[in-house]
């Protein structure tokens, strides 16, 4: 999978397999070629896998998390977003205020955009793809839903852990994905359960909004959202990609 990583206090982007990471020649998103340097994946800290430009996220995604919140299915993907400044890597710390009330999970596949994409189509959009990795849109629930919508309450620092990095290939119509708190499973469906598949969202991404290299769009989250505590610790784990861990901290 490829990562950006820190080495002896230094940033790189790089490709792990089997215990080594080789780092990249040039942009993982611009056909890098491998470097003779390689380090331990041990040695390594993982940084989050893309620096997005925005970070777009579909809501009600899923047939059965649309079931288990009593709403109707959309016509259309329901589109919101979170800024830059939530993406944090795989083990870092959630850190939320202490007045923000119930806090909740949300494990999700997210799509790692390879190429500027504007009004493209749902068969250009294989072509704009970089990727996927595990993404856990973390929610204030108390604030979304005192607030009438979505921003406030999706927008803490901190609030949309990505990683632990990105691979250029999964089944994205058929593959499992599960998030435990505390080894506790709390969420288990598959995205074969999708109500928009993955090229129809980034086609219909494209039509509002430029996608730019490095951009991510969360796909919704299945059913099973729920509280965490202080302390707790949650990991999503999707087929083909591994597993995004981290902690919860009340500032």
């Amino acid at each position: 999978m490829y990562v950006r990583y820190e080495h002896n206090n230094n940033t790189y982007e790089g490709y792990m397999k089997d215990g080594l990471v080789t780092k990249l020649e040039g942009s993982m998103f611009e056909n890098p070629e491998l470097s003779d340097e390689t380090v331990p994946a041990s040695s390594v800290t993982l940084l989050p896998p893309c620096q997005p430009t925005k970070v777009v996220c579909v809501g009600l995604n899923y047939l059965d998390h649309a079931k288990e919140m009593n709403e109707a299915l959309p016509e259309a993907p329901l589109l919101f977003l979170k800024p830059p400044t939530t993406v944090i890597a795989h083990e870092d710390d959630i850190v939320a205020p202490s007045n923000t009330g119930r806090l909740d999970h949300e494990g999700e596949l997210a799509i790692v955009i390879g190429k500027k994409a504007k009004n493209i189509s749902a068969n250009e959009a294989e072509g704009a793809i970089f990727g996927f990795t595990c993404a856990n849109d973390f929610t204030a629930r108390a604030i979304q839903l005192s607030d009438k919508q979505w921003t406030r309450g999706k927008s803490f620092d901190t609030f949309c852990p990505l990683g632990p990095g990105i691979v250029s290939d999964i089944n994205h119509k058929d593959a499992k994905i599960q998030l435990t708190v505390n080894g506790e499973v709390r969420q288990s469906s598959n995205i074969n359960m999708f109500i928009f598949g993955v090229n129809e969202i980034v086609s219909y991404v494209s039509k509002c909004m430029t996608l730019l290299p490095g951009d991510v769009i969360l796909t919704g989250t299945p059913h099973g959202v729920g509280p965490v505590n202080s302390g707790d610790v949650m990991s999503v784990t999707i087929d083909g990609i591994g597993t995004l861990t981290n902690a919860l901290k009340i500032a």
